[in-house]
């Protein structure tokens, strides 16, 4: 596990971070999963995920299964919560200019089988991946790993709705190879293949939430569900 993890974090606390990630929502939240199954469990997986607000990134560490390290905004890394994501295995990244360290720590991290997740937006907003930073993309070609969608629905408060008790919804596509075309058109290619792969799994799951989607649902049950 440390090997799938960056250097200075402590491996027991990610566990138990992994631990609140899954169980401190299902109390004051109605907390659903499907497709869980679909998280590969060995080999290297970068994991996209939509962003509307902070709760998106607990959430999704605690379902997944495994040791999971996120590239998170580097203004988040001050004071105690700064320490604190260090030690549970985050890396820093700036938005406007990533830097060849962290990205060069992801790289290792996924050639040690581990598992890196990024929110492709690059800010927090509706959640409907609308554009994508190519960071991503360049993980997955350069490392050899796979990408795996996964759609979180419900973390944005709407209009009339109540801040604690409201449905959150997490649903998990299907894993995938980005297009292996090199150069420059290769990366834009393999960086609009997963942002439209994860704009779909958002649409069809918003679907699913408002009863748009003819009775059919998604594949599998929902579990985890917290009610």
């Amino acid at each position: 596990m440390t090997e799938q993890l960056p250097p200075g974090s402590w491996p027991w606390l990610h566990i138990v971070a992994r631990w609140v990630g899954r169980w401190i929502f299902r109390a004051p939240y109605r907390l659903r999963v499907r497709g869980r199954e679909r998280v590969p469990r060995t080999g290297p997986v970068v994991v996209v995920v939509n962003h509307s607000t902070m709760l998106d990134g607990p959430i999704t560490l605690g379902m997944l299964g495994r040791p999971a390290v996120f590239l998170i905004k580097q203004e988040m890394f001050r004071g105690l919560l700064g320490v604190l994501l260090l030690r549970i295995g985050q890396i820093s990244i700036s938005r406007e200019s990533p830097g060849r360290e962290p990205l060069m720590s992801a790289v290792r991290i996924l050639r040690a089988g581990g598992l890196i997740a990024v929110f492709p937006e690059g800010h927090r907003g509706a959640g409907k991946v609308t554009e994508a930073s190519n960071g991503a993309a360049w993980l997955a070609r350069t490392a050899g790993a796979q990408v795996l969608p996964i759609a979180v629905r419900g973390t944005l408060r709407g209009p009339g709705q109540r801040g604690l008790g409201r449905r959150i919804d997490v649903l998990v596509g299907k894993p995938f190879e980005p297009a292996e075309r090199r150069g420059r058109a290769g990366l834009a290619e393999a960086t609009e293949q997963i942002r439209a792969a994860l704009a779909d799994l958002v649409t069809e799951l918003d679907l699913v939430r408002d009863g748009r989607d003819g009775g059919r649902g998604t594949e599998g049950k929902w579990e985890n569900t917290g009610e």
